[in-house]
């Protein structure tokens, strides 16, 4: 192969891999992302992993704690439903297929998959102490699913590991390729840790600002976060996802004092 020839295909495959994908905008934020997975193969995938979780996962027993984690998840899923469709964006939410569980697990945690799949541990629960502070998380995790932080990683990873070489094989078709699966099973992260993606300070910033605004959206008090985040950094042992790789607890809290303004604009309190 001539050196010509050589640069040609070097071009080539910088061209496939910058320019395939779709671009995206996150809501609010206005963040745009270059997506290289469909939304159909990043659903198969995660679907099936949390599948397998989910058989081997203890439904919490705690009638009235299962269903506080349901009613605060579906308010918020209901109200950035709405959100979105008035926006012009009822295309995204045929992705979602929502689903709250509480289950039996001491750690101080929480995860989402792509779609709409949040767990909620038993552990996190004498931390949150109220429907709002849990409002605080689940907002955080519903952030995750709509800002599409798992398909955006994947294509990161993608580039990262095939960036020499041409895509096709990665990317084939509608489904999951074995290339895919293997990718999914880091950027997914269920397994030993059991909490999920690990995401980019990025990312979890991005989170903890639509995860703010979405629990206003749904009627719970934004101000609540400050002293939630405030007892999250006292909580001892806390092997919480969102708390991993990302900026210090008191920058997290001043970043939402700094949001807040804008998350009362969208704050409609509940009536009792």
């Amino acid at each position: 192969m001539t050196k010509k020839s050589i640069l040609f295909h070097l071009m080539l495959v910088v061209l496939l891999v910058s320019s395939c994908g779709t671009s995206s905008t996150v809501p609010i934020t206005g963040r745009k992302q270059n997506i290289l997975v469909s939304d159909e193969q990043i659903l198969s995938l995660s679907n099936q992993q949390y599948q397998e979780y989910m058989k081997k996962a203890k439904p919490s027993t705690n009638a009235a704690n299962t269903a506080m984690v349901k009613r605060v998840g579906q308010n918020i899923a209901n109200a950035v439903v709405a959100y979105l469709k008035q926006q012009g964006l009822a295309s995204e939410v045929s992705q979602y297929k929502w689903e709250f569980n509480l289950v039996q697990d001491k750690s101080v945690n929480a995860f989402c998959m792509p779609g709409g799949k949040i767990v909620v541990y038993e552990g996190l629960l004498p931390v949150t102490r109220d429907e709002a502070s849990l409002a605080i998380v689940v907002g955080h995790e519903v952030a995750h699913a709509v800002a599409k932080h798992s398909a955006e990683r994947m294509s990161n990873e993608i580039r990262k590991q095939y960036g020499t070489q041409l895509l096709s094989s990665v990317l084939q078709g509608s489904g999951a390729s074995a290339s895919l699966q293997q990718i999914s099973s880091t950027v997914f992260g269920i397994g030993s840790q059991l909490g999920g993606a690990a995401y980019s300070r990025k990312q979890e910033n991005e989170a903890d600002h639509l995860g703010l605004i979405f629990a206003a959206m749904a009627g719970y008090d934004p101000n609540t976060a400050v002293t939630f985040w405030q007892r999250m950094a006292q909580a001892s042992n806390s092997s919480y996802t969102i708390l991993s790789d990302h900026p210090s607890d008191g920058s997290r809290i001043k970043n939402i004092q700094g949001w807040m303004a804008e998350a009362m604009t969208y704050y409609k309190k509940k009536a009792k």
